[in-house]
C-alpha cells in the first residue's frame, strides 16, 4: 500500500547547502514502502536453510537419546553376566568397568542404526502429527528434499560406523579376551575367596575365614603348600597379610599367633613349630603369555579380512568364516544408507491417526535384519552358503521392501506402506479394549 509522503520544495532549502543538480531533481510526491518478508524463504534453496538446520536439529535430540538408550540396554544385559564371572574368577571388581568399556564398540554397531532409525522417525512423525509436513509438502518441499538431512546424519554415522566395525571392534574385541584371559590365569590379582579353598597355583591352597580392610588383613588362615620331594608344609594362624618383596616373582606371607607342620618322606614324625609371628615366602606361578591378535575373526580389520580372505595357502573353513565376517560388517554399513528411507516411510501415521505401531515395527524391521545376517554369517561360515550370496541376498530383499515403503508413501497417492498393519493393530486394540470392559462387567455382576 502507498504511503504519502509530504513534498519539499526547493525554494525551502538553502541554496548554500544544495548543489545545482540536486536542485534540480524533482521530489516524488509518493513513497512507495515494501512490507518486511516472510521469516521463511521458499526461493532458490540454500545449501543450509531455516527449514533445513529446524530438521537437524528435530533428529539431533532423539537421535543421541535412543543411541544412549539403546547402548546402555545392551551393556547393562551383560554387565550382570560380567560381575558373575569376574566373582567366580575371585578378581577384582574394577575389571568389569575395563571389561564393558572394550565391549562398547561391538554393541554401537546396533546402536547406531536404531538410534539413526528412531531420530529420523520421531522428526518426521512429529512434523507429520502437527501438519507441518503438509505444508511444507504444499510449498514445494518434496520427501526427496527433506531427506537431505536425515541422509547427511546417515552419511557422517556410516563413515563413524565403518570406523568402529572395521577398525576399533577388532582390537577392542582382543583386549577384552586379553582380559579375560588374564582373569582366569591370575595375572589380575585373584582375590581369595573368603571360607573356599582357593589354589595358588598347583601345588598351593589357601583358605581363610573372614577378611578386613579390603582383603589386606586376613583372619583364620590355613595354609598348605607342596613340593616336588613330597614335601608338605601346613600352617595355620590366627591372622595373616601379603606383602610385597623386591622380588615380582615372590611375595611375603607374614602370618601371625599360628602352627607349622613341616613332614618329609624322611621324617619319622612331622616337625610342628609353635610361632608368635612367621614370614613364609611365596613363590608366584608362572603365567603364560596371551596369544597374539588374529586368532578369531572378530579379532581381525577390514583389510586384514581381505587380504587373508583371498590367501589360498589357508584352509577352506577358515577362508570361509573370514569371508563371512567381512561381507557381515560390509551390509551391516551399507544397511544405513538406506535406514533414513525406512524411518520417513514408517514414521508418518495415515491421516487423523496418532498410532505409533511405525515405531514398533522399525525396531523389530531393525533388529530382525541384524538377526538375520548372524543367521547368514554361520551359513556363509560353515560352507553351506557361498559367503557373498549368504549376506547380500537378504541386504537385497530388505533393501527392496524398504524401497517399496517409501516408493508407496511419496508417490503414491494415499499411500500408506503398513496401512493394512494399521488397520488391523487398531481392530486388535478396539478387541481388547471390549473384552477387558466386558470382564469388568461380569466382575462388577458377580459382587
Amino acid at each position: 500500500m502507498p504511503v504519502p509522503t509530504s513534498g519539499t520544495s526547493a525554494t525551502d532549502i538553502p541554496h548554500r547547502n544544495v548543489s545545482p543538480r540536486a536542485l534540480s531533481t524533482p521530489t516524488p510526491l509518493f513513497r512507495w514502502t515494501v512490507p518486511p518478508g516472510p521469516k521463511y524463504h521458499f526461493g532458490p534453496m540454500t545449501p543450509m536453510n531455516q527449514i533445513d538446520r529446524y530438521l537437524a536439529k528435530l533428529i539431533l535430540v532423539p537421535l543421541i537419546g535412543t543411541l544412549c538408550l539403546a547402548a546402555m540396554l545392551l551393556i547393562l544385559d551383560r554387565m550382570l553376566r560380567l560381575f558373575d564371572f569376574v566373582v567366580s574368577e575371585g578378581g577384582p571388581v574394577t575389571v568389569v568397568w575395563r571389561m564393558l568399556a572394550n565391549l562398547i564398540p561391538e554393541y554401537l554397531g546396533l546402536a547406531i542404526p536404531v538410534g539413526l532409525t528412531l531420530g529420523i522417525l520421531l522428526a518426521f512423525r512429529k512434523l507429520a502429527l502437527s501438519s507441518e509436513l503438509d505444508t511444507l509438502r504444499a510449498i514445494g518441499l518434496g520427501y526427496g528434499r527433506l531427506l537431505r538431512v536425515p541422509y547427511a546424519y546417515a552419511l557422517v554415522l556410516l563413515a563413524c560406523n565403518f570406523a568402529i566395525v572395521g577398525f576399533l571392534q577388532p582390537y577392542a574385541q582382543y583386549a577384552y579376551q586379553n582380559l579375560r584371559f588374564e582373569l582366569s590365569s591370575g595375572a589380575l590379582g585373584a582375590s581369595i575367596k573368603v571360607g573356599e579353598f582357593t589354589n595358588l597355583g598347583r601345588r598351593m591352597t589357601l583358605r581363610v575365614e573372614h577378611s578386613e580392610n579390603h582383603g589386606t588383613d586376613l583372619y583364620g588362615v590355613f595354609l598348605r603348600i607342596a613340593s616336588r620331594g613330597g614335601r608338605t608344609l601346613a600352617v595355620s594362624a590366627e591372622r595373616g597379610r601379603f606383602l610385597r618383596t623386591d622380588d615380582p616373582d615372590t611375595i611375603l606371607f607374614r602370618l601371625t599367633n599360628g602352627r607349622l607342620v613341616h613332614d618329609a618322606p624322611g621324617y619319622r614324625v612331622p616337625r610342628v613349630l609353635s610361632f608368635v609371628a612367621h614370614d613364609l615366602p611365596i613363590n608366584m606361578p608362572a603365567i603364560e603369555n596371551f596369544r597374539g591378535r588374529g586368532d578369531g575373526t572378530k579379532e581381525l580389520t577390514i583389510p586384514e579380512l581381505w587380504r587373508l580372505g583371498g590367501d589360498p595357502h589357508l584352509p577352506l573353513a577358515r577362508r570361509n568364516a573370514i569371508r563371512a565376517n567381512l561381507h557381515f560388517r560390509l551390509v551391516e554399513v551399507a544397511m544405513m544408507l538406506l535406514v533414513p528411507l525406512l524411518a520417513v516411510a514408517l514414521a508418518v501415521p495415515p491421516k487423523r491417526s496418532t498410532s505409533g505401531l511405525g515405531i514398533f515395527v522399525s525396531i523389530v524391521f531393525v533388529v530382525t535384519y541384524h538377526k538375520v545376517n548372524q543367521y547368514a554369517e554361520q551359513m556363509g561360515a560353515l560352507g553351506r552358503v557361498d559367503p557373498p550370496v549368504a549376506l547380500w541376498a537378504p541386504f537385497l530383499v530388505f533393501a527392496g521392501l524398504m524401497v517399496w515403503m517409501y516408493w508407496t508413501l511419496a508417490h503414491v497417492p494415499g499411500g500408506q506402506p503398513i496401512g493394512a498393519l494399521e488397520r488391523a493393530f487398531a481392530k486388535a486394540v478396539k478387541l481388547v479394549g471390549r473384552l477387558v470392559r466386558r470382564g469388568r462387567r461380569r466382575g462388577l455382576a458377580a459382587s
